[in-house]
């Protein structure tokens, strides 16, 4: 079983902001594969189904994004999912709008959901799916908790969309040809 997880916040004032590029993600992942992602628990909304003939449970964890891993633990404990079955889908202000980074271990690079993950799961060896929302020109919580420009938000479907892509290929095939394929695309 594999265990994604989709950062953002929760509440209609966060919704398709930056920070929430993961549970866009989640969302839209939910919907090409039909499945509901309505039940609470876990300190989360979550929903279980099946991607690439592998069960899967996404997760939107409720607990806002500094808290996240308190969510993720819970429910990797509960289904007693390895860490290398959790897939952690998140907004990166590193990268430029366009891209899309796998990575399978890491520090949190300043992103404080990813490390309260780390700090809850007592290790950073875990799959990830960075999703790129930009550097910010001035203040940094302004700019990760704003909405992307009708252009960018054009651009950023392209990104969700791969990022399904990327999501099936993990599973199928594992972090490293996730990484090959995905890594130095830009779109």
């Amino acid at each position: 079983m594999f265990l994604i997880a989709g950062l953002g916040n929760i509440g209609t004032k966060y919704q398709h902001t930056r920070h929430n590029i993961g549970f866009d993600a989640v969302d839209l992942i939910s919907n090409k594969y039909n499945i509901s992602i309505n039940r609470e628990e876990f300190k989360g909304t979550y929903g279980e189904g099946i991607i690439a003939d592998n069960k899967v449970m996404l997760l939107k964890p409720s607990t806002y994004m500094n808290l996240s891993g308190e969510s993720v633990i819970e429910a990797a404990n509960f289904f007693k999912i390895k860490n290398s079955n959790i897939i952690i889908i998140y907004d990166d202000i590193d990268l430029e709008i366009g891209r899309i980074r796998i990575r399978n271990h890491g520090s949190a690079g300043g992103h404080n959901g990813i490390k309260n993950i780390i700090a809850n799961l007592g290790t950073d060896v875990f799959p990830r799916i960075r999703i790129g929302i930009g550097h910010p020109k001035l203040d940094i919580v302004s700019h990760v908790l704003g909405k992307f420009d009708k252009n960018e938000r054009n651009n950023i479907e392209k990104v969700l969309e791969t990022s399904v892509d990327v999501l099936e290929c993990l599973i199928n095939f594992g972090v490293e040809e996730a990484m090959n394929k995905f890594n130095g695309l830009t779109l």
